[in-house]
């Protein structure tokens, strides 16, 4: 059973490197984007699973903007955290950098907005730790995602 004490916005950080190989790109060099899709989900996983420590399942993606592409040798840099936790589910961001490997310069490739729910261990949605943040920067996301988190639902009650 996963003890539901509050846990830092901190704990929850990933990083996770990818060298962009010719078999993950397109016939223009650049990674495919289900490919960097999949990276995210893994990387917004383990974010999840630390906050939590239990199971978890991709609920949506709410946004994923490609502002540059990966070209193949560049190595991809996959940061997330948990932004915000609402009972089951947790909002968690994720950014991806190409990275030169020869002159070390980095550029955003994309960032995504994915929601996962914590499951139990009957397979049910279970109620994750509630979020501390420390800084300034992690409490304006845990409100933005608050706020995203209630277009989502308004989004759901129209269709």
């Amino acid at each position: 059973m996963s003890e539901l004490t509050a846990k830092l916005a901190s704990t929850s950080r990933v990083e996770m490197t990818q060298l962009v190989l010719p078999g993950y790109a397109n016939s223009f060099g650049n990674a495919f984007g289900g490919r960097v899709m999949q990276w995210i989900d893994l990387a917004a996983a383990m974010a999840a699973m630390r906050h939590t420590r239990m199971p978890v399942v991709t609920a949506s993606i709410d946004q994923l903007v490609f502002r540059a592409p990966l070209r193949v040798s560049q190595i991809a840099i996959l940061r997330a955290q948990v932004n915000a936790v609402f009972g089951s589910s947790l909002e968690i961001e994720v950014t991806v950098e190409a990275e030169d490997p020869r002159s070390g310069d980095r550029k955003l490739c994309c960032d995504a907005f994915l929601t996962f729910v914590a499951m139990g261990a009957d397979g049910k949605p279970s109620k994750a730790p509630l979020l501390l943040t420390e800084t300034e920067d992690e409490t304006r996301h845990a409100e933005e995602a608050a706020v995203r988190r209630a277009a989502r639902i308004a989004n759901k009650r129209q269709k």
